[in-house]
């Protein structure tokens, strides 16, 4: 289903057939403030081994993120961080960064690595912050690219519909998305870490 969605007023109604969507263990597509992405609910194993099968990885080798709508969704996700990094974080979100962060205890365990920790985005994108808040959970994220080459049909939610449809439950149509990735911050160590960078200038 290819479903067109506002991206300044995203429709009520639109947003409760996402939101149905990944209750009932749907993939979706949707777009963010960087490239389009494929999420799922985090605490569907069945959904998130689907994602992991679109991207041809294992789910514990993955580098998969979640979505938040808000910071109190980011506390419950994440391990208690010093000050000098919450402002960090306050400072450059909503926007395009990942953040990886210590995990807490709340992460499914299908998620749980070595490092024990998790990437976390608030994007700066009406729609897919409607989503996550009508949801009431984070949902899972990860871009539809290959190989950190993003290619050109990324940007075309229509291309996008024809090379995934039969694969998701829905295409969100929120209008082109970008063709540069969110960067990358490694919060874990005494300094922050650029890992990628992306489309985001990071304000220290």
């Amino acid at each position: 289903m290819l479903l067109k969605i506002h991206p300044e007023n995203p429709s009520p109604r639109s947003i409760r057939k996402v939101v149905d969507i990944l209750h009932d263990g749907g993939l979706i597509i949707y777009p963010t403030d960087t490239v389009y992405g494929i999420g799922c609910d985090i605490f569907n194993s069945r959904a998130v081994e689907k994602v992991a099968r679109l991207k041809g990885v294992k789910v514990k080798d993955a580098d998969f993120s979640f979505i938040c709508h808000d910071f109190s969704h980011l506390s419950d996700y994440t391990r208690p961080i010093g000050s000098s990094y919450f402002k960090l974080i306050s400072k450059n979100l909503p926007g395009p960064f990942t953040f990886i962060l210590p995990a807490s205890n709340n992460v499914p365990k299908l998620f749980k690595n070595k490092k024990k920790t998790v990437g976390i985005r608030i994007p700066d994108h009406s729609i897919i912050l409607e989503i996550v808040r009508n949801f009431g959970r984070p949902i899972l994220t990860t871009s539809i690219h290959d190989d950190d080459r993003v290619l050109e049909y990324t940007t075309d939610p229509e291309l996008i519909h024809e090379k995934f449809k039969g694969q998701v439950d829905a295409v969100i149509d929120g209008g082109y998305g970008k063709n540069t990735p969110s960067t990358v911050v490694d919060c874990t160590g005494d300094e922050p870490l650029i890992m990628r960078q992306g489309l985001g200038e990071l304000k220290l």
